[in-house]
């Protein structure tokens, strides 16, 4: 491996890293109220609402709209990357999970104005537009040239990543678990990111009333660790 390609899986890493200060560690996307609601409650419960997610809405709404993200921003089509950004919000199904991907967004973006990688949007004439989290991302991987399959597969992994590490501290489970859970889903997300790749624009979409309505239930529930 060259040194270039070093700085960009280096890059890579701090993109998508836990200690990246967006407050990801604040999200469950539900998983809470699964756990509260006895929906999740071992092991093989969480790989099922992992891996159901993996499938029904990262691997068909956030990646294959992150691919055109990337592509919107490479191209400096402001138009469509505000489209996309919208598109993507209005497929959030819970006022939880598009405040959790707003907010999300909103912070990766000033984190790369503060790092100088972006321009302050101060002053800009218009609307004020949106930015949930693949957004941001999309910004930062143009701007820090990183590779799009592997930033792609990096970001399901995140994601995942977030996922094991809420259902750890909430059901509770043992490390052992989660890094078995971990080692599952390393060998699914490629296959799931292949298949995004896949997507016409028209097959974009997918649902889990599950989720949805474990999540709505979330914003009113009485104890919580997590912000959704």
């Amino acid at each position: 491996m060259t040194f270039t390609r070093q700085s960009s899986l280096m890059r890579l890493l701090q993109l998508n890293s836990q200690s990246l200060p967006v407050g990801s560690f604040a999200y469950s996307q539900g998983l809470e109220s699964a756990v509260d609601a006895g929906v999740v409650t071992d092991e093989g419960a969480l790989s099922e609402w992992t891996n159901l997610q993996l499938d029904h809405c990262i691997g068909r709404v956030d990646l294959p709209i992150l691919r055109r993200l990337i592509d919107a921003v490479a191209s400096g089509n402001r138009g469509r990357e505000e489209s996309l950004a919208r598109q993507l919000v209005a497929m959030r199904e819970t006022r939880e999970l598009r405040d959790d991907d707003l907010q999300r967004g909103r912070a990766l973006r000033r984190l790369l104005e503060q790092l100088g990688y972006m321009p302050s949007e101060s002053g800009i004439a218009g609307p004020a537009p949106i930015w949930p989290f693949a957004r941001a991302t999309a910004h930062a991987i143009r701007e820090w040239h990183l590779p799009v399959e592997e930033s792609l597969a990096a970001y399901a992994w995140s994601w995942a990543e977030n996922q094991i590490l809420a259902g750890v501290k909430l059901i509770p489970l043992g490390h052992v678990a989660g890094q078995r859970l971990m080692l599952g889903l390393a060998e699914r997300i490629p296959i799931v990111c292949e298949s995004a790749l896949a997507l016409d624009d028209d097959e974009i979409g997918g649902t889990l009333p599950i989720v949805a309505i474990l999540s709505s239930r979330h914003e009113t529930q009485y104890s919580r660790l997590f912000r959704s």
